[in-house]
């Protein structure tokens, strides 16, 4: 794939179908992370708040979610079900996305950025 610049760009270069997939992952992280930044990076669409929080993909037969090995094992029972890597989740095209799970996923990715900004931000003061 021809890199991209934003992530209309990106969603643009799928079919309709997956677009919608693509649009309703992107509206989820939206609503749950909305004082995030959008941006593309590694080449597929990444949210950031205070560093990297989640990024997702399109493939030929599902959708890849990178919540990082953290955001994997805090919910590894629920994503037992899906083919996993070390830091990523595929949910295929002909299933329905686990929305709220997902939503779930990003507000504990914020928790965790919150916090390690903290750590960081003492860390400077001391």
């Amino acid at each position: 794939m021809t890199p991209v610049a934003s992530i209309e760009a990106y969603h643009a270069g799928f079919p309709a179908e997956v677009q919608a997939r693509l649009q309703l992952v992107r509206e989820t992280i939206r609503r749950e992370a909305p004082l995030s930044g959008e941006c593309i990076s590694y080449g597929i669409p990444t949210f950031q708040l205070q560093g990297n929080l989640v990024h997702y993909a399109a493939y030929d037969k599902h959708l890849g979610f990178y919540p990082g090995s953290s955001g994997m094992a805090a919910f590894s029972d629920r994503l037992a079900q899906f083919k996993q890597g070390k830091g990523s989740v595929q949910f295929p095209h002909d299933q329905p996305i686990p929305l709220e799970l997902i939503a779930e996923i990003v507000r504990y990715r914020m928790q965790e950025n919150e916090e390690k900004a903290r750590v960081r931000k003492s860390k400077k003061k001391g």
